[in-house]
């Protein structure tokens, strides 16, 4: 199992290193930024999205797969710069969300049947693209964030910061926790997390805060911008963990998908990036980091 997770993280860094390579050269041409790297957003919502319907099924509940597949796929879509254009990026993703309302209302009016749990199956509908297509729209929204200012890609700087603080918080609470970890967190929910792992994942957070922002947006790391960022950012990564565990445990699964050896699925993989990504947002159109 560890054989096959460090060969899929290398797998994995490799590919997303090459596509932000290949998306920030692309984003001084007619293309703009984005177009590398929002395919792969598309993707992703579309394979995650397909986990939450699957685990609502393991649990016993009802979800469309049509509103939840669909809608997250439609909501991240729209919320893409080079698709759209800037002036429509803000408008669209609103109007989708407020589609996916209707439509999940809508095919639960259709498809009602006395005692058929018809409101339990819109609301896990509206539930899934909310989850997935919502807060991924934010992990989408960092790339086109600021300026392109003294060859300083901000945007690129703010996506790759949100995953470096959360994956180095993922890894420094994985290894404290392993080394010296006594105290546990959150035994119901999940057993192997501690306080002293929380601790050294904040450590690394800050550190991997720190390190992007200081290669990809010189100046930044100066302020103690970055010591907030590292901190806040890394509390909202632990807290989607944990919240992807709930779901798991709620409907009695350990991994969202088995897929992946040594990783699960794509939930499991993006649960905490998910949750980190609207506080990265706000704490960068904040001025906490940046421009």
């Amino acid at each position: 199992m560890l054989k096959w997770r460090l060969l899929l993280g290398v797998v994995f860094v490799a590919g997303l290193v090459g596509l932000c390579v290949a998306d920030g050269m692309l984003a001084g041409t007619k293309w703009g930024p984005g177009v590398a790297l929002c395919p792969l957003a598309v993707l992703v919502a579309w394979g995650a999205a397909e986990e939450v319907v699957k685990l609502c099924g393991a649990g016993g509940y009802k979800a469309s797969r049509l509103v939840v597949v669909g809608g997250a796929v439609a909501l991240v879509a729209a919320s893409a710069k080079p698709w759209w254009g800037a002036a429509a990026v803000g408008v669209c993703p609103v109007v989708v969300a407020g589609l996916v309302v209707v439509l999940a209302l809508g095919e639960a009016v259709l498809r009602y049947q006395p005692k058929g749990r018809s409101l339990e199956r819109a609301a896990w509908g509206v539930f899934g693209v909310a989850y997935v297509g919502g807060l991924m729209c934010f992990v989408v929204q960092l790339r086109f964030l600021g300026p392109a200012i003294a060859q300083v890609d901000y945007g690129m700087a703010a996506l790759i910061s949100l995953i470096a603080v959360v994956k180095m918080g993922d890894t420094g609470a994985y290894t404290v926790g392993r080394l010296v970890g006594r105290h546990k967190m959150t035994p119901a929910l999940s057993p192997g997390k501690t306080w002293e792992g929380a601790a050294g994942g904040l450590v690394f957070a800050c550190l991997g805060a720190w390190v992007s922002l200081h290669f990809l947006a010189p100046g930044s790391e100066k302020t103690w911008g970055w010591l907030i960022y590292g901190v806040v950012v890394g509390i909202a990564g632990m807290l989607g963990d944990l919240a992807e565990s709930m779901m798991k445990r709620d409907v009695g699964v350990k991994d969202s998908s088995p897929w992946m050896p040594g990783f699960g699925g794509i939930l499991d993989l993006l649960d905490s990036i998910l949750f980190a990504a609207p506080v990265a947002y706000l704490l960068w159109i904040a001025g906490v980091v940046g421009y």
